[in-house]
Parts: structure tokens; C-alpha cells; sequence
């Protein structure tokens, strides 16, 4: 079966004009993924219509008319389909997913047509092709997290915080409106959101240090994010303060993220 013909049968292009808001009720997105893996086509159907409207949203700041856009969200559906088929891909976070291969891919065309010449001044291009390329995506997806340490930091927690910061603080959705994504209660988005901003202010410090080429400090390194935020139980934290007694250079290490933790939004 050829993958791109069989999800455009179960799930034609539709803009967002013509489809409904985000899903109420129904499976999580990681249980239609699951679906999906399976063979399921159906289920395909049913995450495009949760997400069209955020891709074609995405494809808008890419495209110069409408076909265009209509292409660059076919396209990203069917890649990411072929990926879930494949047994890789995300198993919960599939709009975070989507939009980055979305984004991938308006890069990729920009290339394969050629229309612009990559070396040039890009302050001499003009339209939506310029701004794509000289003004960094900041749609609702992740201000900044595309840069540094941000990124990196993003990139290092559980794909289900990913997941929920995506939709709490960069689509700025309600948790009720992502409890059905993640197969939670509101209450459950809220606690989940919160471990995870956590998640990601300790992830964010953490990336911040240097390597160490001392094999004993590696074991204390790795919690000084979570030391400096007061996350570590009480046994983690004795054994680290253990070895911080005996090494001055995890103490500069430690003292380095106070400092910027305590300007950390």
C-alpha cells in the first residue's frame, strides 16, 4: 500500500475553516498513535483533524498562497505517517512532532525548488519566503527553546513533558482542552505541567556546565541543576554535599548556577 495515497483517502486536506476545534472527548493522542502503528488509518484520521488547523497556521508563514500551504501540510502528515508506520516518531507529543517536520520540510522545498540563493544578502529578499529565512519560528511553538542551551535543555526531558509544556505555555491551551491529548484529568495536566516546567528550569541549568574530565565529580555534575533547585531527596543531596566539600571545582560549578538560577525566570 502506498502510505501517502492511503492517508490522503482517510483524511483529505481539509483548511481549518472546514473542520471543527480541537477534539473534546475520545482516545489520547498516544492511544491513536499506538492505533496507528498498528494499521489503524482511522485513528490517522482522527489525530489530523485534532491538528490540521495548527499546521496550517505553521504553513501560512512558509507558503505565498494557499496551495502552497495545502502542500506543505499534506506533506507533513504524510512523512509523519510513514515515520509512525515505521516504528519511530513521538509516542504522545504528535502536534510538536507535526510541526517541526512541517517546518523541516518548507526548508527542504526552499532547496529543491531553488528559488532562492542561500548565500546572498537575505536582507535583499522581500515576502513571506525572506521572513521565513531571516525571522526565527515563533508561532505558538517554543520561543527560544530553537536556540542554545534553551534547546538543548528542552531536549532533555521525558517526551511527555515535552508534550504538555507544548500544549500548556506555547499553545497557551487550557488543561482541559489537553486533558483528551494526553489521556488526563485537568488536574492531572496541571500537576504534570507543573513537574515539568520544574523539569525544565533544572534541565536548563544542568546544560550549563562545563564537561568534567574528572570520572569522580560525573555522579555530582549530573544534580547540580536539581541541587541548585532544591530537587534532589535527602540521601542525593547528602552525597552530594559529600563530595562538594572535598572539590572546589564542583563548588565553582554550584556557585555558577545559584547565580543564574537566581535570575531565572
Amino acid at each position: 500500500m502506498n502510505d501517502v495515497a492511503a492517508a490522503s483517502n482517510v483524511v483529505p486536506f481539509r483548511r481549518p475553516a472546514d473542520v471543527g476545534p480541537d477534539h473534546d472527548q475520545g482516545p489520547s493522542d498516544a492511544e491513536l498513535i499506538t492505533q496507528v502503528r498498528g494499521g489503524d488509518l482511522a485513528a490517522y484520521g482522527t489525530l489530523y483533524e485534532r491538528h490540521v488547523g495548527a499546521a496550517y497556521n505553521l504553513a501560512r508563514q512558509f507558503s505565498r498562497s494557499n496551495m502552497e500551504a495545502d502542500d506543505l501540510v499534506g506533506e507533513a502528515f504524510a512523512k509523519v505517517l510513514d515515520t509512525l508506520y515505521g516504528n519511530k516518531g513521538p509516542d504522545s507529543a504528535f502536534r510538536a512532532y507535526l510541526l517541526t517536520t512541517l517546518r523541516h520540510t518548507a526548508y527542504d522545498k526552499t532547496r529543491r525548488d531553488k528559488r532562492l540563493d542561500l548565500n546572498e544578502d537575505m536582507s535583499d529578499l522581500g515576502g513571506a519566503a525572506g521572513e521565513a529565512l531571516t525571522v526565527p519560528f515563533s508561532d505558538t511553538a517554543i520561543a527560544g527553546l530553537e536556540r542554545s542551551l534553551a534547546a538543548k535543555a528542552f531536549a532533555r526531558l521525558p517526551e511527555r513533558w515535552q508534550a504538555v509544556l507544548w500544549h500548556t505555555e506555547i499553545e497557551q491551551q487550557r488543561p482541559a482542552e489537553v486533558a483528551p491529548i494526553l489521556g488526563l484529568t485537568a488536574n492531572g495536566v496541571s500537576a504534570l505541567a507543573y513537574r515539568a516546567r520544574e523539569g525544565l528550569r533544572q534541565a536548563y541549568l544542568q546544560v550549563h556546565l562545563r564537561e568534567s574530565t574528572a570520572e569522580r565529580c560525573r555522579a555530582t555534575t549530573d544534580r547540580l541543576g536539581a541541587r541548585t533547585r532544591d530537587g534532589l531527596s535527602k540521601r542525593e543531596t547528602s552525597q552530594v554535599d559529600d563530595h562538594l566539600d572535598e572539590c572546589e571545582k564542583c563548588r565553582v560549578h554550584l556557585r555558577e548556577l545559584g547565580e543564574l538560577n537566581s535570575a531565572l525566570a
